[in-house]
């Protein structure tokens, strides 16, 4: 088995959520066999000076089998194949690699199981990119924030069932959608508890399942060994949610006192992408997006910041999410310093990108800490992000599986 050795100034305890000095790495074929004192390092030694070596990062809220979203509406939807996105999906993993993120949780495709489909690729060698975890469709109520709104009648009757999958009504349609999702290769569920900024037509603020709906979703998955995820924006619907066991709530946008302590009695895991508003409000314009779709985001922006500090003031349970597939994939590294200025430590903003997000995934055995029997997934960071969160916008030394993806940059 092949054996290496990685040498750099400093390593990030995820586990403890600080640096270490003067340790190595030693890398057994795909794993992490041991940290060693620095001076212990003696078989194939990479040096690493002037590098920070983080556990790879993981997102736990992108959509890459998807094209980027050009806040057009969801005509372009029937103008292209599953094929065709599945493909898009293979570029967008090698960006999502390349900046970082060895590890992705997809949260839902518009064309069911094209996820899926890029999942098996990556795993099979095919093409290179994140491991994944895949929700294989949105489960959506009609009209809701995951269908297609907008369409005239005629059309509305024959589009593909990819594009409406998970759309259901009831607490008997939603326990055998989710078991034919989780049957299909899905990870986990994803519902959309209410309605969503870039869904015309719906209002983020309202709830779109009843409790009892989002409770079969959570108890049908639970039977499989798995678990709910909920797009939830408004604050009634968050609360349904926490009060149904999800897992997590992502945007959470409208957060009040009340959601807040149930998300801390449950533990519940907040995922908040704090970058969305600022992309979209700087590009929403040139790219033609709608005047709803910018007004839901001046809506939904500073509120869900609001909350996010509060949050995390609270207790409140953290993985790194940003819905990349809205923001451009592969510019995640940009969220970074926004955690930061809305209340979480540099060291506890990386926590939320490694050992937080692999504890929500259930993979914090495999993922997400520099620990012997994890992955060999690493990031080398010229300088120190403790210092200096900017550091992960740039190029990165990535590995994943113990073989250098990108090749750490010369400091």
């Amino acid at each position: 088995m092949n054996r290496a050795t990685l040498l750099p100034d400093r390593i990030f305890d995820s586990v403890k959520g600080e640096m270490i000095e003067n340790h190595a790495v030693i890398i057994e074929g795909d794993r992490i066999a041991a940290v060693v004192a620095a001076g212990a390092a003696t078989d194939d030694v990479t040096d690493l000076s002037g590098h920070t070596l983080l556990p790879g990062l993981i997102d736990v809220h992108t959509h890459l089998a998807a094209p980027l979203d050009d806040g057009q509406g969801f005509a372009a939807l029937v103008q292209r194949s599953g094929a065709q996105d599945a493909l898009i999906g293979v570029k967008h993993a090698a960006e999502t690699l390349a900046a970082g993120f060895t590890t992705v949780r997809d949260i839902g495709p518009w064309r069911a199981f094209t996820d899926v489909a890029l999942k098996g690729a990556i795993e099979a060698g095919w093409v290179r990119g994140p491991r994944m975890a895949c929700a294989g469709a949105f489960v959506t109520c009609p009209g809701g924030g995951g269908d297609i709104t907008g369409l005239a009648v005629d059309v509305d009757e024959v589009l593909p069932r990819e594009l409406r999958f998970g759309v259901v009504s009831g607490i008997d349609q939603m326990r055998s959608t989710v078991r034919e999702i989780l049957g299909r290769g899905a990870d986990f569920i994803k519902v959309l508890a209410t309605g969503a900024v870039l869904t015309s037509g719906t209002s983020p603020g309202a709830p779109e399942f009843t409790e009892d709906e989002l409770r079969a979703a959570v108890e049908t998955a639970a039977d499989a060994g798995t678990y709910v995820a909920a797009h939830a924006h408004g604050t009634e619907g968050i609360k349904r949610a926490v009060r149904a066991g999800v897992r997590s709530v992502e945007h959470a946008s409208m957060l009040d006192d009340e959601a807040i302590d149930l998300m801390v009695e449950a533990g519940t895991y907040l995922v908040a992408d704090l970058y969305d508003g600022d992309y979209i409000m700087e590009v929403g314009p040139t790219l033609g997006y709608s005047d709803e779709v910018m007004r839901k985001t001046r809506e939904t922006t500073d509120v869900q910041r609001e909350g996010f500090a509060k949050a995390i003031r609270a207790g409140v349970k953290l993985a790194f999410g940003s819905d990349a597939g809205v923001i451009p994939h592969g510019t995640q590294g940009r969220q970074f310093a926004l955690y930061v200025k809305h209340g979480l430590s540099p060291s506890q903003t990386i926590q939320s990108a490694t050992r937080w997000a692999a504890e929500l995934m259930g993979w914090e055995n495999q993922i997400g800490s520099i620990s012997p029997g994890a992955y060999a997934d690493f990031v080398a960071v010229p300088g120190d992000p403790s210092a200096d969160m900017t550091l992960l916008e740039g190029e990165l030394g990535v590995m994943k599986s113990g073989r250098w993806i990108q090749e750490p940059v010369a400091t």
